[in-house]
């Protein structure tokens, strides 16, 4: 009992320190990126070499103490906390080291001349090696393996086969490639931007969904689907794509959202594993919906040099597309199982109150001043703080702050933790993005890709897509999209594919990753909300979520889809009306086919038939996707003509 006791205290003098370091980090991060607003002047942005390793240092300390190998090791076997605490201790100890020489060293690379000594590899390769242990510790193996085959490839890669083959690295000088480089190191460009541009998103997101009202959304969402077939399904979709574009987490959307939906979906007469895979899948592409995606809109534009406003339109219709698509499937299983509409809420806690719509405009409210102070010409950090600084006031339209105001400090350190963490999963993304960068591999790669695939845009598409999927397991979306872009990008630029085409369908695939068997993270979460199989829910987030896979062939056959001209070619409305179109009918052909259900249930040929006339409608030629179009709606009215004349008594026969 007494060692319950002190490690009940243990755990939360822990959660006082992560509380006030975290909130300490929120508050550097908006002084670094706050402009000049009233009558307040600006305070950043601090110095690179200064700001860098500052909230990264407060980051280790915060996600050490969070996830603690102290815990983890004494869960398998008290006797093994005194090894926890060594690591716990050396790794923050570490870390301190590091930084501190990365602020002094390049504080004097910037006066002048600087030598390199034997003690600049070490350092490096300590920082790498700290890096890649907590990320294994936060996000498991996938990253920090390519981590650790990256530091093993820039060192023997004049060993390695093919085009793998590198020059020889001249040991002491890639201390600077690693960790002394503020461009391309592992503290370089990705690791500033992510601290300048992205934290503010990191924070609004997180205080949108403390203090403006998630549970408020949920209800809106369930209150306007009240008369769909699909009722909670389909509420689940709308609540899931909204507050996934402001928290850019495929679990923690999940585990938010998914603790109401799900049980309601199940209530309704679906599948537990249908519910699960409905809420993965629609969680998971809520990085995908603009006006803020999760943030990752924010990393592409300055990645890119495309404006933020620009790609936030790019992804409109292929969002709305995908979403499209849910809904569709929803209808078809529920036309399926027989389920109607139930007008009429039969829970009281569902009830939309006046306070709920005060909260949705608390939601709204900043993010349409995000939107609009990047059309006044603001910076994507400068519109993300605006939108910062007026949910403050907002949120105390919501009692709840107004009974306890430290919620919104809550919130802001609740928001650096939650940034701390993914810093860990970037770092070893900057080990990786400072191997290829010294190494040359990328080009090389793109000469064989493009060789061995004969010029056919399909096949390194397929390349690039299947990559995202494969390192996308079981890590977040944000640095598997950045690893896949730098190796892929110049394949397809090759291909004549625009620069934001070719990131968006890297993107896509990265989100799509959260849902693929066998690591499927969103679908396993799901699971266990629903109690169903892990497996079968991921089978089914798959079958829903299947347009997600063709969304992306589908604007880099046409970019037109992509509206702007940054896109790589330019507007007509005549070529956009087409592929709509045909993208629609591919939308119906598919979902219907994965389910195997429209007006009634589709025979094995059928659901052939429609597959192969949906990757016809998809063809650039316009002799085969045209005929494959006629086809296609020929053959649905022929379908339903059928089911018509035969006078079918099937449940839910009706629309």
């Amino acid at each position: 009992m007494n060692e319950d006791v002190q490690q009940s205290g243990v755990r939360r003098v822990a959660g006082y320190i992560i509380f006030w370091i975290a909130l300490v980090m929120a508050l550097t991060g908006i002084a670094n990126s706050a402009p000049s607003f009233w009558i307040i002047p600006t305070i950043g942005p601090f110095p690179s070499e200064m700001i860098r390793p500052i909230i990264l240092a407060a980051s280790v300390i915060v996600v050490i103490l969070k996830y603690s190998f102290t815990d983890l090791l004494t869960e398998r076997s008290p006797a093994l906390k005194p090894l926890g605490l060594l690591i716990d201790v050396v790794l923050v100890l570490a870390s301190w080291w590091v930084f501190w020489r990365y602020f002094v060293d390049v504080s004097e690379m910037e006066i002048g001349l600087f030598d390199f000594t034997i003690i600049h590899p070490a350092i490096a390769l300590t920082g790498c090696a700290m890096f890649i242990i907590i990320c294994w510790r936060v996000w498991g193996s996938p990253l920090a393996i390519c981590g650790i085959v990256a530091i093993i490839y820039l060192y023997t890669g004049h060993y390695w086969p093919w085009i793998f083959e590198t020059a020889p690295v001249i040991f002491i000088d890639s201390s600077e490639d690693l960790w002394f480089n503020l461009n391309d190191g592992v503290l370089g460009t990705i690791m500033g931007i992510l601290i300048f541009t992205v934290f503010p998103f990191v924070l609004l997101g997180v205080m949108l969904e403390r203090t403006g009202g998630g549970f408020s959304l949920i209800k809106i969402a369930f209150h306007l689907t009240r008369s769909f077939r699909g009722g909670p399904a389909h509420a689940a979709i709308l609540a899931s794509g909204l507050f996934g574009t402001m928290s850019g987490g495929a679990v923690t959307n999940v585990v938010a959202t998914g603790v109401i939906t799900i049980p309601m979906i199940k209530r309704r007469g679906f599948h537990p594993a249908f519910a699960g895979g409905v809420e993965a899948t629609a969680s998971s592409a809520g990085q995908i919906m603009p006006p803020i995606m999760g943030a990752a809109a924010l990393v592409m534009a300055d990645f890119t040099g495309i404006n933020y406003l620009i790609i936030i339109i790019a992804a409109l219709v292929p969002a709305l597309a995908y979403y499209t698509s849910l809904f569709t499937s929803v209808v078809f299983e529920a036309r399926r199982l027989g389920v109607e509409a139930v007008p009429d809420m039969d829970d009281a806690d569902l009830a939309v109150e006046t306070q709920d719509i005060i909260n949705l405009v608390m939601i709204v409210i900043p993010v349409g001043i995000v939107v609009m102070t990047l059309i006044m010409g603001f910076s994507p950090a400068g519109a993300g703080m605006m939108a910062l600084y007026s949910i403050v006031p907002l949120s105390f339209a919501n009692p709840e702050i107004r009974k306890d105001p430290l919620l919104i400090l809550k919130a802001l350190a609740r928001g650096g933790e939650t940034f701390g963490s993914l810093l860990m999963a970037i770092g070893v993304v900057g080990i990786i993005v400072a191997v290829l960068g010294t190494t040359g591999l990328p080009n090389d790669f793109a000469q064989v890709v493009n060789e061995y695939g004969e010029g056919q845009l399909f096949i390194t598409l397929l390349i690039a897509g299947l990559a995202a999927i494969m390192l996308g397991m079981g890590m977040p979306t944000l640095p598997a999209y950045l690893t896949i872009i730098l190796i892929m990008g110049p394949s397809l630029q090759g291909l004549g594919v625009s620069v934001l085409v070719g990131h968006l369908f890297v993107f896509y695939y990265g989100v799509a990753s959260s849902i693929t068997p066998p690591v499927a993270v969103a679908a396993y979460a799901a699971a266990s909300i629903a109690e169903a199989p892990p497996l079968m829910t991921a089978v089914y987030a798959i079958r829903i979520g299947l347009v997600k896979f063709i969304v992306p062939f589908a604007f880099a056959f046409y970019p037109v889809l992509l509206i702007v001209e940054e896109s790589g070619v330019p507007f007509e409305f005549l070529a956009f009306l087409s592929a709509i179109a045909r993208l629609g009918l591919v939308i119906y052909l598919v979902s219907s086919a994965t389910l195997m259900f429209d007006q009634r249930r589709l025979p094995a040929w059928e659901v052939v038939l429609r597959l192969l006339l949906a990757i016809g409608a998809l063809m650039i030629d316009p002799l085969i996707h045209w005929p494959a179009f006629a086809i296609g709606i020929a053959f649905l009215i022929w379908h339903w003509l059928q089911f018509r004349s035969a006078g079918s008594a099937q449940p839910g026969a009706a629309t």
